[in-house]
């Protein structure tokens, strides 16, 4: 890994993995000693195995902007983005806020219409949404969830370490079975070091 990253030098911006000096994270750091054990060749046999296999499973994903509507596999990075414990569970209970709010939302709007009627947001903005529909205005939902699955786009501010949020995708968020099939390929790839991270699970998604 160390000769992978010869000259590198992230600036003022945020690492993931690297802190000051270019040492690695305390939740990096058996990540960073078993790269450093492999040679550029090794990492890249890695890669060409995983690619390997999303192909031979079909997991590739269509680009919607290309005339051509092109599929493109699916790209996996063998670096992992790792969180820790308390950083997950501070962004867990945050997103559960938010969707909680964005289907009290939903339920408002589709119902008595507080909100436009208090003038917390403008009626226009929400009538004059070709998504807003008006034919189920009054329908009651099984337990008020408009929201079953939420696909809620994050990125992270390079200079202060952030997590902010890019986009909500409610409609038809697409992205789940990548994720389910891009945790199977890095236990493959990384067995034992995927194991001694004790990995929170995604099977009972």
């Amino acid at each position: 890994m160390s000769a992978l990253l010869d000259g590198y030098d992230p600036g003022d911006f945020y690492d993931e993995m690297l802190a000051t000096q270019g040492k690695p994270r305390p939740h990096y750091a058996k990540l960073y000693t078993r790269l450093s054990e492999m040679t550029p060749a090794q990492l890249n046999e890695r890669r060409q195995l995983a690619d390997l296999s999303f192909l031979l499973q079909g997991i590739t994903f269509t680009v919607y902007s290309d005339d051509r509507g092109t599929e493109r596999l699916f790209p996996f990075d063998l670096v992992p983005r790792i969180l820790p414990r308390s950083e997950w569970q501070l962004l867990e209970r945050g997103l559960s806020q938010r969707v909680i709010a964005l289907n009290m939302f939903l339920q408002d709007v589709y119902g008595p219409q507080r909100i436009l009627r208090e003038r917390k947001i403008p009626r226009s903005l929400v009538l004059s949404c070709s998504h807003f529909r008006r034919e189920v205005v009054g329908l009651q939902v099984p337990r008020g969830i408009h929201i079953h699955i939420a696909g809620i786009d994050l990125v992270r501010d390079s200079k202060t370490a952030e997590y902010l949020v890019l986009e909500d995708n409610l409609r038809t968020p697409s992205g789940v079975s990548y994720v389910l099939e891009n945790r199977l390929v890095m236990t493959r790839t990384f067995p034992r070091l995927f194991h001694r991270y004790e990995v929170l699970p995604v099977t009972q998604y």
